[in-house]
């Protein structure tokens, strides 16, 4: 019962592109497998099927390593909250990916994120005026997707701040979101009426 009632209200904020992509199946359309990878999503931190999950639903047994790489990502990383989350919202304007710069936009916030650096990031600008610890997770995560790699002075200061545990935390948000956010466009998971602040549909490679 639970789950028709998440999918319910996963259908009415799905546009009709999406549907077309990756109609969301109910409870009486899933395999067992499928059944069983949406109850373990449902009864985990994130109570939704929102975002990839449904798209992801059609691969089980990846869709669930995925979800578990994600838990651990999003919910026990080494990462300081603020930084991760503004991780993925770096990641989110990377790769306009309006639905996760819906989701965790809040998030960020919440997490003691300035409105004022999410603002420049969404308008494709370095943020002014973050804080000397956010300025080495922009650095960093801005650095690995343009060049592909770190710098020495971007590598030590996130090093400084992380430890090495916190480096490889670090890439682990970057890359787990990129291939969320992969998900989301190519599922065209739109972002629902009425949300906060959707990413501005600015060109890519602004």
């Amino acid at each position: 019962m639970r789950t028709a009632i998440i999918l319910a209200g996963l259908l009415m904020a799905t546009s009709a592109s999406a549907k077309d992509r990756f109609p969301v199946l109910t409870p009486e359309q899933m395999t067992p497998a499928q059944k069983a990878l949406a109850d373990a999503i449902q009864a985990g931190p994130r109570k939704t099927l929102n975002g990839p999950f449904n798209a992801w639903l059609r691969s089980p047994a990846m869709g669930d390593r995925m979800q578990q790489l994600g838990e651990q990502i999003r919910f026990h990383s080494s990462v300081p909250r603020k930084l991760n989350e503004f991780a993925i919202l770096i990641t989110a304007r990377a790769w306009n990916a309006s639905y996760e710069w819906y989701a965790h936009y809040p998030l960020a916030l919440q997490a003691g994120l300035e409105p004022a650096v999410a603002a420049d990031l969404a308008q494709g600008r370095r943020p002014r005026g973050m804080t000397p610890d956010e300025a080495a997770v922009y650095d960093f995560a801005t650095e690995l997707r343009r060049d592909r790699k770190v710098g020495d002075a971007t590598f030590a200061a996130v090093q400084t701040l992380l430890g090495d545990q916190g480096v490889i935390d670090l890439i682990a948000v970057n890359g787990y979101y990129d291939m969320v956010s992969m998900t989301l466009n190519v599922a065209q998971v739109p972002t629902p009426d009425g949300g906060a602040l959707p990413l501005p549909n600015l060109e890519a490679g602004k």
